[in-house]
């Protein structure tokens, strides 16, 4: 039985989504005006592996995450570039599909883009006027807190707590500083006609329509970094609660911060670590073993030695794999298996994933296996492991053997057997090349 924590209830629940076998879950996805950074792919990394957990357990999953294409940072980047807003937009957008797939996570079910979305997101807008949730004045549209009785309820806090934490803005004609914008009046950089005017929508607006748009109703799941969880998460809720009269999902999951030792790890701050450059030095399999070794709401303190540990892990992993994936098959044992093979072998994996998604527990359940498939000749030791690697999508370095390399390895041993020690040790490195031996 499935357990997670909740972070709207703030307490482990037993996970029941709304239809009995089908699980939608939502993820915010990237502003796309730069490439992300280690600590941005914690989310996206972790998500993945729900996905193909929830999965493996025979559910079926719509995962969506969208696309963040209109912003004042991707406006200012076109600015100093010379180029258009969409010509940026979409570079780096092609960018994040091309890293996210070196570390091993699967293509999103749905990838809205937010100006896909614009008719809706005014229309959606309008809804709030009228309903008494929004006022226009002269800057733009807001959205008024102090019409929603539990606003703070996913960061558990009263309004008058929240005023500290808001993110300062230019305008001065709201009603309150907590009010957040949904249409911004502007005449500068991309921006859409409006019944307000020109300009365009605001943050918490885009991904709560895209959800709406998609969903329809309310979500099993919508996950993102710890960060996002105020302003951006409890502005989500604030607007389907006022539109949709529910919470948005049922299930509100938090990724912990992955900081650059002891400093947050930020673009304006100048000390992130690219994804695309940790990669040239790195596996992709190393950086999700380093990721799932700690727990996901846990923050990690990122050093290179943190991730040469890992490094060492996964090629720890891939040699033995690919050592005894090659002797198996030298004795005509068939090495491939499909997922339902698996789950018959993977109770202890099942065990602690169910616990609220227990990744470090799991890297040392693979670390003790990987210690007993090295001291035993069992081909069930090896398809568990491959199995647990297979649900946490870290894809091990696997050398597969053809006929005349499985031919090389029997004159080896007939070499060996005849003392032709020459031949012997032309053969062994022939094969050790590959790490079959």
């Amino acid at each position: 039985m499935l357990k997670i924590y909740n972070s709207l209830t703030n307490k482990i629940e037993v996970f029941e989504p709304k239809t009995k076998n089908h699980v939608n879950m939502y993820v915010c996805g990237p502003t796309v005006y730069d490439n992300i950074h280690i600590g941005n792919g914690r989310p996206v990394v972790f998500f993945d592996v729900v996905k193909r957990y929830l999965e493996f357990r025979n559910y079926s999953v719509t995962y969506a995450s969208n696309i963040t294409d209109i912003d004042d940072k991707i406006i200012n980047k076109a600015k100093d570039l010379k180029v258009s807003e969409k010509e940026i937009a979409q570079k780096y957008a092609d960018q994040f599909f091309e890293v996210i797939k070196r570390v091993g996570a699967k293509p999103f079910d749905e990838t809205p883009y937010a100006t896909d979305y614009i008719p809706e997101m005014i229309e959606f807008i309008s809804d709030l006027i009228e309903n008494g949730f929004a006022y226009q004045v002269p800057s733009g549209v807001y959205f008024d807190v102090s019409k929603l009785k539990d606003y703070g309820v996913l960061s558990n806090r009263k309004i008058e707590d929240l005023i500290s934490n808001v993110r300062i803005e230019n305008e001065s004609d709201k009603h309150d500083s907590v009010d957040f914008t949904l249409w911004k009046i502007t005449d500068e950089g991309i921006k859409y006609d409006s019944p307000w005017g020109m300009g365009r929508p605001g943050w918490h607006t885009e991904c709560v329509v895209m959800n709406n748009k998609l969903f329809g109703d309310n979500l099993d799941i919508h996950g993102g970094g710890f960060d996002l969880k105020f302003p951006h998460h409890e502005n989500e809720i604030a607007q389907s609660m006022a539109h949709d009269h529910h919470h948005l999902a049922t299930y509100w999951m938090h990724v912990g911060r992955l900081d650059f030792g002891k400093e947050k790890m930020s673009k304006s701050l100048g000390n992130d670590i690219k994804l695309k450059d940790l990669l040239e030095n790195y596996d992709g399999g190393a950086y999700r073993l380093m990721l799932l070794a700690h727990h996901y709401r846990a923050p990690i303190a990122f050093t290179t030695e943190l991730m040469e540990q890992y490094q060492k892990t996964y090629d720890k992993i891939s040699n033995t794999l690919n050592k005894w994936n090659f002797k198996f098959r030298s004795m005509g044992m068939n090495t491939k298996f499909n997922i339902e093979d698996y789950q018959k072998r993977l109770n202890d994996l099942i065990t602690l994933m169910d616990n609220d998604f227990d990744t470090p527990n799991v890297i040392s359940l693979i670390d003790a296996t990987v210690k007993d498939l090295n001291k035993e000749e069992d081909i069930e030791l090896f398809i568990k492991l491959k199995g647990i690697l297979n649900v946490l999508g870290v894809e091990p370095k696997i050398n597969e053997p053809e006929q005349k390399d499985l031919k090389t390895y029997e004159d080896w041993l007939n070499a060996r057997n005849n003392k032709d020690f020459a031949k012997a040790d032309e053969l062994r490195n022939i094969l050790s090349q590959k790490g079959w031996i």
